[in-house]
């Protein structure tokens, strides 16, 4: 499909720097077939659904993944000290990753950045874009426990272009429900300690909406995506067709693909808290029911595709001509998207990670009947 078909004006000052206080007072657009649009609030989520729903949280945690870094002046000439902003975005191994650094061309092969007294990294290789690969002097737990220390929340481009990341940030670009990470656990595995973007649209949640959707019968349940830095990444190519889709690590425990697969079967509505939740459900279910897994996706959904799982998907708003505004527009129509998206920019939505939420149902879906 043409790129162009999913392009719109947005305006630099609907671009949100801090999310609504409290966070579930983020205005919330409901879309419904035909064009219907509803302005809401997201603490009315309950009000929107059903006893017997279920909502898919991801439960990923945000690593402080923003670093700052020194590489010494070289012994034979290449000029001073040069300092450097390093963004880690995907874990290799127990002591390597791949990270975004600036200004990366002052950077050769071999070269070593000096991030803390305890903490190092030699530079194993450049690719385009400033991708480096970095290998650390530390492994496993004792790497996770000092990028913890030492690190920044990893905004996205568009907030880190306006201001830079302080104190609220480590709060607010958290979900409250995030895994508490265990290093000694987790350094076992080899996708790593957590995300580098967060799940943008479960930074709306509450413990009072929590208690609000338990009280309305809703089921709550929980896997985990970690979001990778590919979902910042604009289009390249001027056709879906052309484009690689960044692959990112989930998982799906039993337990969780056992009550998901009988809701399914009792026609009960899953609704996905985020793109990312969406995209594990529907890589793990292309069969038409849920296959317990742990492994990597780069699931595509454009235009065209047939939803296997998710009858619903909360989502805030994104970017003009992304991967993500093309899959709400599978979701519940470009037609419809377009609209939701021109209503949204005309009223003063708020968007991006910080930004207001929406409900989008599957229009495909023969059964669909809208809310309540």
């Amino acid at each position: 499909m043409d790129v162009s078909l999913f392009d719109f004006e947005l305006p630099e000052s609907h671009i949100a720097l801090r999310p609504a206080r409290p966070r579930d007072h983020a205005r919330f657009l409901i879309v419904n077939p035909g064009r219907n649009l509803t302005d809401s609030h997201v603490y009315n989520l309950p009000n929107h659904l059903r006893a017997g729903d279920v909502l898919v949280l991801n439960e990923t945690r945000v690593l402080p993944a923003a670093l700052t870094g020194r590489r010494p002046a070289r012994a034979h000439g290449g000029g001073g000290d040069v300092s450097l902003t390093v963004n880690l975005h995907k874990h290799l191994s127990e002591t390597a990753w791949r990270a975004f650094v600036k200004p990366a061309k002052r950077l050769r092969e071999g070269d070593i950045i000096h991030f803390s007294d305890q903490l190092s990294a030699h530079v194993k290789d450049k690719q385009a874009g400033g991708d480096i690969g970095l290998e650390f002097n530390l492994s496993g737990s004792a790497l996770s426990a000092q990028i913890e220390a030492i690190g920044a929340p990893p905004l996205p481009p568009y907030i880190a272009r306006q201001r830079p990341a302080d104190e609220k940030d480590v709060q607010d670009y958290q979900t409250i429900y995030a895994r508490v990470p265990d290093f000694e656990k987790d350094s076992e595995k080899e996708y790593g300690d957590g995300s580098v973007a967060a799940p943008t649209a479960g930074l709306h949640f509450t413990d009072e909406l929590f208690r609000a959707l338990q009280s309305r019968g809703v089921q709550i349940e929980r896997l985990t995506l970690h979001v990778g830095a590919g979902t910042f990444l604009p289009m390249k190519s001027d056709d879906t067709d052309d484009h690689h889709m960044h692959s990112e690590w989930f998982e799906i425990s039993p337990e969780i693909a056992a009550r998901l697969n009988k809701a399914k079967s009792e026609q009960r509505r899953i609704i996905a808290v985020g793109t990312t939740a969406l995209r594990a459900l529907e890589s793990a279910g292309q069969s038409g029911r849920l296959e317990p897994c742990a492994r990597e996706t780069d699931i595509f959904i454009t235009p065209g595709y047939a939803f296997k799982i998710i009858d619903g998907l909360m989502t805030n708003f994104h970017l003009p001509k992304s991967t993500l505004f093309m899959l709400v527009s599978a979701l519940s129509g470009l037609e419809n998207m377009q609209a939701a998206y021109a209503h949204a920019v005309k009223t003063g939505y708020r968007f991006y990670s910080y930004g207001d939420s929406s409900l989008l149902w599957n229009m495909s879906d023969a059964g669909f009947d809208g809310g309540t």
